[in-house]
């Protein structure tokens, strides 16, 4: 019933405000005077009355001490009527002073004043905080709501607290704040107290908890993952607060609050990178991405845009997707120089224009079809693209001086079951046989051209190769795949149970590509640590129940099958490889097999030649040829592997 009482309009609250600042008054004389008002001056008591009504208008109007909406005081209510009852009697107190400097009586005893302007104070935010408090607990009588738990009894924490009370829709009463800081446990927020962390799962069989939200931003990955373990157990849902530069114009509103993500728990500790040695290295260069508008493409270029470089260039086949990353620069870095290139990496002769044109000092290659059925389905187009396009960008890298050429290839590259990864490697063969192959000043492409004794230079470009797994919410990945069937109700499809994937943060693999690019010499394999693989069936029932909902009673999990050239569990590395470390623990240097450049570069044309025939079959017999250990898994070409 209260909950439907309207806001009361301004100018009752104006009026209000203004009778009990005359109540004030009169209460400051009866106070004078031991509430014997036979020495009263009822002329003068009327007189003041007056002065201060006109005061009081003036001021109130000024500061709008009535704008606020009662049942939602806050402090910013309370100082702004200090402020005008300071104001207001000071005013008075002015009226007297310039009536003693024309030696006149005064219009008021000081006393008074300074009684009134306590009393006044303290009647206009009591009957505020009476009125507030009336609200909640009249809210808070409804029997139906959920009991909520606030993880940071922090700022966050004590924003998202009176977030809810600011909103008469939210059916939700706070039972608890819980914290980390044990000089906050046993102290109280709003009249709410404060838990210790430890006391978590007891609280929340205790008071059959509906609900936990994160409200603190350093919260260590391990615990936060433990505790929304506890949380799953005990079907209490788990909600997040977003970070505050992103609250709708400072504050936190109900509608950001909302079930956490299970990126916020595949997560690990933000990765440090040698931001300085960076910064030197790419200080006034003008750098190409390809696939810029892709998941990694694009980050990479985000993460570029926080260095002082010169000019970035944006190459892409995509055009929406190209302009999408564009306008999305436009508005977030003005000053930054960039340049959007459409342009397909297997056209020679258009690539050709964007280096003569733009003449790049680095190379980031992050171009490629990399979806695994699609491309076992079309091996013609993933040669194409992966094979021929980082060959077409490596080539015209060494033609126009390019210093670093660095290469984003893939896990699946390794001991590869699927063209994708098995192109993906032919990939990086070419590009670190090429590398080793620079040392020679006579240096011939298989074409006949000689861009070395062309340019009369000693080639300078150094080639680097960076290897590393999936990827959280990159197009086409299993996360974003599995959000969208629990919003459609289900099925969540699984390829298998046994399945298992790496996975790592855009941003964080993309801070690693630019660290292994820094302190890359030329020809070296970096290997990123991806931490422990993930089952991809637990992944699924987890994010199941962040929703809410319960696995196979809520939303069912069907088993799909292996797609043709899926692998149940990834790897870094083959049988004949193994690591080296570098300065940074999250980067190891592949020592992989070397290849000779002349006999490579003779069997990708050969290949590519076969791609040009659109002769899917002899496409990968010859990617067979070149990687040795690349047997095709669930795949009809499973039968080349049975003949060889």
């Amino acid at each position: 019933m209260f909950s439907q009482i309207n806001i009361v309009p301004r100018w009752i609250i104006f009026l209000l405000d203004l009778g009990i600042c005359l109540l004030s008054l009169a209460i400051a004389y009866f106070l004078k005077f031991n509430f014997d008002l036979s020495g009263l001056n009822f002329t003068e008591f009327s007189r003041n009355l007056l002065i201060l009504s006109a005061i009081n208008i003036v001021v109130f109007l000024n500061v709008k001490t009535y704008s606020g909406i009662i049942r939602y005081t806050s402090a910013q209510d309370t100082f702004r009527i200090l402020f005008a009852v300071i104001a207001s009697n000071g005013i008075f107190f002015f009226i007297n002073v310039i009536a003693i400097a024309f030696k006149q009586a005064l219009y008021i005893s000081n006393i008074v004043l300074v009684v009134n302007g306590l009393v006044s104070f303290l009647l206009l935010i009591t009957y505020r905080v009476l009125i507030k408090y009336f609200f909640l607990y009249i809210k808070n009588l409804n029997l139906d709501k959920r009991k909520v738990i606030i993880y940071g009894a922090g700022e966050a924490g004590l924003a998202t607290k009176r977030t809810f009370d600011h909103d008469g829709k939210v059916n939700k009463t706070i039972i608890a704040f819980v914290d980390d800081d044990d000089r906050k446990v046993g102290k109280t927020i709003d009249g709410i107290k404060i838990w210790a962390a430890t006391k978590l799962e007891e609280l929340v069989k205790k008071h059959e908890l509906d609900e936990l939200i994160f409200a603190s931003y350093s919260i260590p990955i391990e615990r936060k993952n433990y505790i929304v373990d506890i949380c799953l157990e005990n079907d209490v849902i788990v909600l997040n607060i977003p970070p505050a530069d992103v609250w709708a114009g400072g504050k936190l509103h109900t509608t950001q609050i909302q079930n956490i993500n299970i990126e916020d728990l595949l997560n690990r500790k933000p990765i440090q990178i040698d931001i300085q040695s960076i910064q030197n290295q790419l200080h006034e260069k003008r750098i190409l991405i390809t696939g810029a508008a892709g998941s990694i493409g694009s980050e990479v270029v985000r993460q570029l845009m926080k260095f002082e470089t010169g000019l970035i260039i944006l190459c892409d086949q995509s055009e929406t997707a190209l302009h999408d990353i564009y306008l999305e620069l436009e508005e977030t870095h003005t000053n930054t120089n960039f340049h959007a290139f459409v342009g397909d990496v297997k056209d020679e002769k258009r690539m050709d224009h964007l280096f003569e044109t733009y003449k790049p000092h680095y190379v980031y290659h992050a171009a490629a079809y990399k979806h695994v059925p699609l491309m076992e389905d079309n091996p013609v187009e993933a040669i194409k693209t992966n094979v021929l396009g980082t060959k077409t960008i490596a080539d015209l890298s060494v033609k126009h001086g390019v210093q670093k050429f660095v290469m984003i290839s893939t896990d699946k590259a390794v001991n590869p079951t699927n063209v994708m990864g098995a192109s993906k490697r032919i990939a990086e063969i070419y590009v670190q046989s090429l590398n080793n192959s620079l040392s020679t000043k006579d240096f011939i492409f298989s074409n006949g051209l000689s861009y070395i004794n062309e340019l009369n230079v000693k080639p300078i470009t150094k080639f680097i190769t960076t290897r590393f797994g999936n990827v959280l919410g990159s197009n086409g990945s299993v996360i974003p795949r599995f959000k969208q069937q629990i919003e459609k109700g289900g099925p969540v499809t699984v390829t298998h149970p046994e399945i298992t994937r790496y996975f790592m943060t855009i941003p964080e693999a993309c801070r690693l590509v630019l660290e292994a690019g820094c302190m890359g010499k030329g020809g070296e394999i970096f290997i990123f640590d991806m931490g422990k693989s993930v089952k991809i069936i637990e992944l699924a029932k987890k994010m199941i129940r962040l929703a809410g909902l319960v696995p196979n009673q809520d939303i069912k999990i069907q088993y799909s099958g292996l797609r043709p050239g899926e692998k149940l569990f990834e790897e870094l590395l083959n049988d004949n490889e193994n690591t080296m470390p570098t300065h940074h623990e999250k980067i190891m240097i592949g020592k992989v097999r070397e290849y000779v450049f002349s006999e490579i570069e003779t069997q990708i044309y050969t290949l590519l030649q076969y791609a040009k025939q659109n002769d899917d079959r002899q496409v990968v017999m010859a990617m067979k040829d070149l990687v040795r250990e690349y047997k095709s898994k669930n795949s009809i070409f499973e039968e080349l592997d049975q003949q060889s």
